[in-house]
């Protein structure tokens, strides 16, 4: 096997954890493009309150990320994600039988008290050697940026047929169906290396490692910036471009699309040498720019447009990028521990995306929130450009990787 090919059982592990992560994000992307604009579907809606239900899921996520990080350290990352993914059916069904906005935020927060992500990564960085878990990551991240399509097409669609309760019922058997694939697909680790014998001590240095802190921050600052968007994009759309809400669809696979042409060649290219790297720094640079036009330029169809696939090209390399480099800066029985402190950021972000989106739209109207995402953008770029990139271990095996 060369450096850059996968073995079958690797890609047996990431094709069947792709295939639970998106079982499990379908459903929740199938509602950020509506749950914003069905507001008549709930007692007591209001922007603000429809915000928070849009991102309290991650709060509860951010809250046990961490703890269930751990846990799959110690107990095995498959009871952990079957047991997160049974609290996820449960939390889809309590908002399908909502009719008021507080049944809604509390199902969604019950949809978010199965925080697996962090045990599902480190799943799939105990199935792939080094070398290929970018390529592993990437087929993973690959089936998240193929959800956003299928649950953009499909769920503006289904709202008009079923509304928002269809949605949730749906949530719950792509629930059931993701067990099903987990326990009986997924393959199990051929040697355990998830037992976490580091203690407190060794979590702390976790916490403090600035190599680490780099990446939390650059995913809480994505998926705040992507909840806040998807708080006014579907008004937008709606209200200032006439465009019903059942021809949203088409202009959401317009943008995944188009963005393959920066995220495909970003992935394929970014591992030789030092790019990865490089295109961390000019991936941010590129939301930056969508954040800069969505602020400052009179929107439109075709600008939107333009303005979302800058976003999601360099998002979903992101998505790839982040999660390996963490799994690369750690020893193998912390990596449910850092994957728990990433996962908890990304939540935290998506939580105040849409709490702080729904407050903004809410007070300052649509231009409040682009300004939030504006500011964050660039503070995000400084930070990157600032904190180390590598710390003086992981830099020492690199350089004695590239010379072997």
């Amino acid at each position: 096997m060369t450096q850059s090919s996968l073995s079958a059982a690797e890609i047996k592990a990431a094709l069947s954890l792709a295939a639970v992560f998106l079982l499990r994000m379908l459903p929740l992307f199938m509602v950020m493009p509506i749950l914003t604009i069905g507001e008549s579907s709930y007692r007591d809606a209001t922007p603000e309150l429809l915000g928070l239900a849009l991102g309290i899921n991650g709060l509860t996520q951010a809250c046990l990320q961490i703890p269930l990080g751990i846990l799959s350290d110690r107990f095995g990352r498959k009871p952990v994600i079957a047991v997160g993914l049974l609290m996820f059916m449960a939390g889809s069904i309590l908002a399908a039988v909502s009719s008021s906005v507080f049944g809604l935020i509390a199902g969604r927060a019950l949809q978010g008290a199965g925080a697996v992500s962090s045990a599902s990564i480190a799943l799939a960085a105990d199935l792939s050697s080094e070398e290929s878990r970018t390529k592993v990551m990437a087929i993973i991240g690959g089936s998240i940026g193929i959800s956003f399509p299928i649950a953009f097409i499909i769920g503006p669609l289904l709202f008009g047929q079923i509304g928002l309760n269809g949605l949730f019922y749906i949530s719950a058997v792509c629930a059931v169906l993701a067990i099903i694939v987990l326990l009986f697909i997924v393959p199990k680790p051929e040697s355990i290396q998830t037992i976490n014998k580091h203690g407190l001590k060794e979590f702390i240095k976790i916490i403090k490692n600035p190599v680490l802190i780099r990446l939390d921050i650059s995913i809480f600052a994505s998926h705040l910036i992507l909840m806040a968007n998807f708080v006014v994009i579907p008004i937008v759309l709606r209200d200032l471009i006439n465009i019903p809400t059942s021809d949203h669809s088409s202009i959401y696979i317009t943008v995944f699309v188009l963005s393959l042409l920066i995220t495909v060649p970003l992935i394929l290219t970014g591992d030789r040498g030092k790019r990865s790297s490089q295109y961390f720094v000019f991936s941010i640079f590129l939301l930056l720019l969508s954040q800069i036009g969505l602020y400052f330029i009179e929107p439109s169809k075709w600008l939107i447009i333009a303005l979302l696939v800058l976003y999601f090209g360099a998002f979903n390399y992101l998505e790839s990028y982040l999660p390996s480099e963490i799994s690369k800066r750690v020893d193998p029985g912390q990596k449910g521990s850092a994957l728990g402190v990433y996962s908890a950021s990304q939540f935290i972000g998506i939580f105040c995306g849409g709490a702080l989106g729904g407050m903004l739209y809410q007070t300052f109207a649509m231009n409040g929130v682009y300004l939030l995402n504006l500011c964050l953008a660039i503070v995000w770029l400084v930070v990157v450009l600032l904190m180390p990139a590598t710390n003086q271990s992981s830099a020492k095996n690199e350089l004695e990787q590239e010379s072997a």
